[in-house]
């Protein structure tokens, strides 16, 4: 790395001095490191990258110069010391005719300890307006690119000397990492925000189309006379219904594939009771839970509640709640209770209801049974807590 200065480097043999100083500027260093890994703006960062350089430099002064992406100049976009305009609001040139366009034009650190004198370089107006004497400036890279330059500049006499480079250099790498780290978020954030939008639209249209579908199956049960035929074409619109809605809730909701639990159930509830014009009370756990987990359920509920809807006198209710870690979900109804030694296997072989039923609740990994209890049946499905 070569170094444009106009003064020698420091002593071979440091004082102590020179050790506590040196040793000062670590510390410095290693606090804005911490700091550096865990902003997550860009403007603050750069401000206390600027303060803490002046601090460790034992300057009045420094600065972070920008580049412009629309000209050829660097402004001045975080720093201390300076008057009220000037942070923010000042730009120079990025050219070689100063030291910090120097040293952005050519990559290489530069020192200037007489600036009055300075033949090299011209003084920018509002560094001339505060007495600066002597400056350094080091480049800031980002993601192989010139992003701009850290400089410190100082209205004392003295000067400052090569061994300051890797201090000042330190610094500009920690900015240029966090600049990065900053723009793999950002670019992270906006990827993840457009899958998001892909996925509520996805399922938007989905639910649409489901709509659809059921609407169509609802003019065909009117135009068709068999009672049989009607009644399947009533329980595949209940099903398709049940999947619309659960779409319906993932499009809407906060946070991509996840639906409120109780939301989604009560809802297929509501619409079965107001199709068959009767009252169901419906109590469910209310969390949120993964769609993978949320549609086998209200298709099971979609189940249990049409059949106590076909085969109850009525007083049907829905819950669903937490029992010893499991999840557990009730259909109660007030009919003639379960036949005589039913069991769920047999009836699977002649009723598609069933059917789904024993496959949804082997999805889930659960069990399913069904009782006689206080007039009527029971359905009961168990299985582990999906939450983990």
């Amino acid at each position: 790395m070569a170094v444009v200065e106009d003064s020698p480097g420091a002593d071979a043999h440091p004082s102590a001095s020179e050790l506590r100083y040196r040793l000062r500027q670590q510390s410095v260093l290693s606090d804005f490191g911490i700091e550096a890994l865990r902003a997550r703006e860009l403007g603050p960062m750069l401000q206390r990258a600027a303060e803490l350089c002046a601090e460790g430099m034992t300057a009045r002064y420094a600065k972070f110069l920008e580049r412009c992406p629309d000209r050829d100049a660097l402004l001045v976009r975080a720093g201390v010391g300076w008057p009220e305009g000037v942070v923010g609001g000042v730009t120079i040139p990025a050219d070689l005719g100063s030291p910090a366009g120097f040293a952005f034009k050519t990559g290489e650190p530069v020192i200037s300890n007489h600036l009055e004198n300075e033949e090299r370089f011209r003084t920018p107006t509002f560094m001339a307006e505060a007495g600066i004497r002597r400056a350094i400036n080091v480049v800031v890279e980002a993601s192989g690119e010139k992003y701009g330059v850290l400089e410190v500049d100082s209205s004392d006499e003295g000067q400052f000397e090569t061994a300051d480079i890797a201090f000042m250099q330190g610094f500009a790498n920690l900015i240029g990492v966090a600049i990065e780290r900053q723009g793999a978020e950002a670019r992270l954030a906006a990827a993840i925000e457009h899958q998001e939008l892909l996925t509520r639209e996805a399922s938007h249209r989905v639910k649409n189309s489901l709509a659809m579908v059921s609407a169509m199956l609802n003019l065909q049960m009117h135009e068709d006379d068999d009672p049989r035929i009607t009644r399947m074409l009533g329980d595949a619109q209940a099903r398709i219904a049940a999947i619309a809605l659960a779409h319906d809730r993932l499009w809407r909701g906060d946070r991509v594939g996840v639906v409120a639990l109780d939301e989604l159930v009560c809802g297929i509830v509501e619409g079965l009771a107001e199709q068959a014009e009767v009252d169901i009370p419906c109590i469910i756990l209310a969390i949120e839970i993964s769609a993978d987990i949320a549609i086998p359920i209200g298709l099971v509920v979609t189940e249990l509640v049409t059949n106590a809807i076909k085969y109850a006198d009525g007083g049907i209710a829905v819950a669903l709640g937490i029992e010893a870690d499991e999840f557990v979900l009730t259909v109660d109804d007030r009919g003639p209770g379960m036949p005589a030694g039913f069991d769920i296997a047999s009836a699977s072989r002649d009723s598609l209801g069933m059917r789904m039923i024993a496959s949804l609740s082997r999805q889930l990994k659960g069990a399913m049974s069904f009782e006689d209890a206080d007039g009527g049946a029971r359905a009961v499905l168990r299985f582990p807590d999906p939450r983990g």
